[in-house]
């Protein structure tokens, strides 16, 4: 008597595969190192994920990217999903996975990628955000990151083009409900100062939220820094145009901040420097992208001194020191940050709103009034968006020492279909850039 055939009943328990993907929009950029990636989870019934396959089986426009720009690495549950884009532009990417017993599944990724850039190698994108406005370094190759477009603090990682680590929004506990304005940031011991803008909106609206200043407490490090909040401020606009009335109202400030005033023209009022004087840790320094302090051909940088800003963020009225002048160029300043040497650097650009291809610079000083700055780069604007932050300042005095600029991406059209990144409907289409250059 013959032995019956094999009846293979066992293939027909296999399940139906399933791919999930940890975001279903993901943004890169021509030519970029590190991009971001997705992370696509599979599984199936009765199956070990190790014998699935996942690929690219799709694009629908592979001028952008195609199924052969598509990597995927890794041997488990979870693979790597990365694009390489040649491309800018949109494109939809099928990724489908392959279980035992010929059964497959598929899900799409969203791709958008932005043109290439100069320094590309040099070059990581925040993602969540297109409109960075102010850095502040935390340690460990990571750093919080502010937005003038929402209240949301952000952590990245320094070294990683990619989402944030970790979000923060003080709104409520700050009693605000619009945009602050964040502009400026400095950071004494474990206190970070964040200011707004102090300024109108681009409507010339006064809008009380952008005189907002408050402090948070930072606990911890690198990936694992925390922030708490700590005082706030709603008067120092207020305090700044008093003080400038009673000295004859030479910087023009109560005429910049009146109502139907723009804040982005020459004699306008908008904050977006902050960073301590030498050797303080009391008296900040406020620097101005408008106005240009008058009386001088074309214009000279201003900074007025807070010499109790300590006091202030508890609720005293604010008290300045003697303004300073600083000659950039006809430029005004976009951040300024120092070191523990007291070295500092200042971003230079225009006071003008639509500004991207107007020239930028930056500027080392000593924090000394009446020393004069130094030019050390002129910071490339062919690529969108403008400078707007530097992180933090490197020893000066070291050869090949290098610092991280981050810029505002808000207005920039990204991907090339005439939409301004701070209006792109998926947070992980918006970015802004971060790139290092070499400052000694």
């Amino acid at each position: 008597m013959g032995l019956a055939a094999p009846t293979h009943a066992h293939a027909a328990s296999y399940g139906t595969p399933v791919i999930t993907l940890s975001a279903t929009y993901l943004s890169g950029a021509v030519g970029a190192t590190g991009d971001p990636v997705v992370t696509a989870t599979v599984s199936q019934s009765g199956a070990d994920a190790s014998a699935l396959t996942v690929a690219a089986s799709a694009s629908s426009k592979s001028a952008v990217a195609g199924t052969g720009d598509v990597t995927v690495t890794g041997t488990g549950g979870a693979r790597r999903v990365a694009v390489a884009a040649h491309g800018s532009g949109y494109t939809d990417l099928t990724l489908k996975v392959t279980g035992l017993g010929g059964k497959t599944a598929t899900k799409t990724l969203h791709y958008a990628a932005s043109p290439a850039v100069q320094f590309a190698a040099d070059t990581r994108y925040f993602t969540g955000s297109s409109d960075a406005s102010a850095a502040v370094d935390v340690g460990g190759g990571y750093a919080v990151v502010a937005d003038d477009e929402s209240n949301t603090l952000r952590l990245y990682d320094r070294a990683a083009s990619g989402a944030p680590v970790r979000t923060w929004d003080f709104s409520s506990s700050l009693g605000v409900s619009k945009e602050i304005d964040i502009e400026a940031a400095a950071r004494v011991g474990n206190t970070i100062y964040w200011t707004g803008s102090l300024g109108n909106n681009k409507d010339g609206e006064i809008k009380a939220d952008r005189a907002t200043l408050f402090t948070t407490t930072v606990t911890g490090s690198g990936a694992s820094t925390q922030l708490a909040l700590g005082g706030k401020y709603k008067n120092l606009r207020a305090d700044l145009i008093a003080w400038d009335k009673a000295n004859g109202n030479h910087y023009g400030f109560a005429a910049g901040a009146a109502a139907g005033e723009v804040p982005k023209q020459i004699d306008g009022f908008n904050v977006e420097g902050l960073e301590f004087a030498p050797g303080s840790t009391t008296t900040a320094y406020i620097g101005f992208r408008a106005p240009l302090a008058p009386h001088v051909p074309g214009g000279k940088a201003l900074i007025v001194p807070v010499t109790n800003i300590d006091k202030v963020i508890t609720g005293t009225k604010a008290a300045f020191g003697a303004p300073i002048e600083l000659d950039l160029g006809g430029l005004s300043i976009r951040d300024i940050r120092k070191n523990a040497a007291d070295q500092y650097l200042i971003v230079a650009g225009s006071w003008a709103a639509d500004d991207n291809s107007d020239p930028y610079a930056l500027y080392s000083w000593d924090g000394v009034p009446g020393h004069a700055p130094v030019q050390h780069v002129q910071l490339p604007t062919t690529d969108a968006g403008g400078w707007e932050a530097v992180v933090d300042v490197p020893d000066l005095t070291v050869p090949g020492a290098r610092a991280q600029l981050v810029t505002d991406d808000g207005s920039a059209d990204l991907y090339g279909d005439g939409t301004e990144a701070k209006d792109l409907t998926h947070a992980e289409w918006k970015k802004s850039r971060a790139t290092w250059f070499t400052v000694s």
